[in-house]
């Protein structure tokens, strides 16, 4: 296999419940950007963080990016993935090239269509409603379409002739602007029709643990699948630039009595199939965990993690910084290297 950039992925839980060391907003938010700055020093290539609304969990993004890319130097800052049924595109680009900015040109932020939610149609809540004959998802496909063009760093609007301020020359753009910015983003693609179309659109892919069920097949061999149709696309539509392509997976390597507590009778070590709405029909990809030389065979045969670039570890952040660090460091230390990812 190939060198691969590796990264975690948070879904910023916190609960009472017993055990968990992430007991607040307050947590959440202050352990990820400790943990952000401990996988940089562990010498991982990413942190990352979905987004959820009307849940315990991460909701703002761009507040926690700019604070990670304030106290970080290297490791990539993104998301996986933003619900673009809830955003402004505008005021988005605004928050994004901020945040940009502040971390050097390292954000990769993943957008999508979203996923089930907390509560019914919560985007109206937000003050969206599809316009006529669209659905949610054609909404958020609208607003990601609209995020692309402002992320150009092109004029659009017209000057007042009496400004506040004195204006540069020509229609103006929303500022900050950060040179870039438009290359680093991803779609969060469930299917191989939405992946084409964001290849046609230029943006770089994620593939999640979560799938469309589209021939019956293991999740790895569909997203394998997915990708070559999304490099086809990205090929037919004469980018200059090569794409990015990354997947998510639970792996734990098993070094010790607390990874064996946790993690050591993990009963999904096949993929699951359910329905994540009623006309859905999904494949939730398996797990991984087990000693690191069985990892190692395991993951070899994973066609997905082969084919992409870019592998993002789903972290149980409820468990704490320093379990998490833990976590990343014994796939950097002990699996990476056997499978040529370092």
């Amino acid at each position: 296999m190939a060198l691969k950039k590796i990264g975690f992925l948070s879904f910023g839980h916190w609960s009472e419940s017993y055990g968990s060391r992430v007991r607040s907003a307050t947590d959440s938010l202050l352990q990820a950007i400790e943990l952000a700055v401990a996988a940089e020093e562990l010498g991982a290539n990413g942190a990352y963080f979905r987004v959820h609304h009307f849940a315990r969990q991460l909701s703002s993004p761009f507040p926690l990016l700019a604070a990670i890319g304030a106290r970080t130097r290297t490791i990539e800052i993104g998301t996986a993935v933003i619900d673009m049924r809830y955003e402004n595109p505008l005021y988005m680009a605004e928050d994004a090239g901020a945040a940009d900015i502040i971390a050097g040109g390292r954000l990769q932020l993943g957008i999508s269509r979203g996923s089930p939610e907390q509560v019914i149609d919560g985007w109206r809540q937000f003050g969206y409603t599809p316009a006529a004959g669209e659905s949610d998802a054609d909404m958020a496909r609208r607003h990601a379409e609209a995020l692309l063009d402002v992320l150009k760093g092109e004029g659009f609007a017209k000057p007042n002739p009496r400004p506040m301020f004195p204006n540069p020359p020509g229609l103006l753009r929303v500022e900050p602007h950060s040179e870039g910015l438009r290359d680093r983003i991803w779609w969060g693609s469930s299917s191989n029709a939405t992946s084409r179309w964001a290849a046609k659109l230029g943006m770089n892919l994620q593939s999640s643990t979560l799938k469309d069920d589209e021939s019956g097949e293991p999740l790895h061999v569909q997203q394998r699948l997915q990708i070559e149709a999304y490099r086809e696309a990205w090929k037919e539509a004469g980018h200059q630039r090569e794409p990015r392509v990354s997947v998510s997976r639970s792996i734990f390597a098993l070094l010790d009595d607390r990874d064996r507590a946790y993690f050591g009778r993990d009963s999904r070590e096949r993929d699951q199939i359910g329905y994540i709405d009623g006309n859905t029909r999904a494949i939730f990809g398996r797990s991984y965990a087990a000693e690191p030389d069985v990892l190692v065979k395991e993951l070899a045969t994973d066609e997905a993690i082969a084919a992409a670039d870019t592998l993002l570890l789903t972290v149980p952040n409820t468990l704490g910084v320093d379990y998490n660090a833990h976590v990343i460091e014994s796939i950097l230390k002990y699996v990476a290297p056997a499978l040529g990812w370092r």
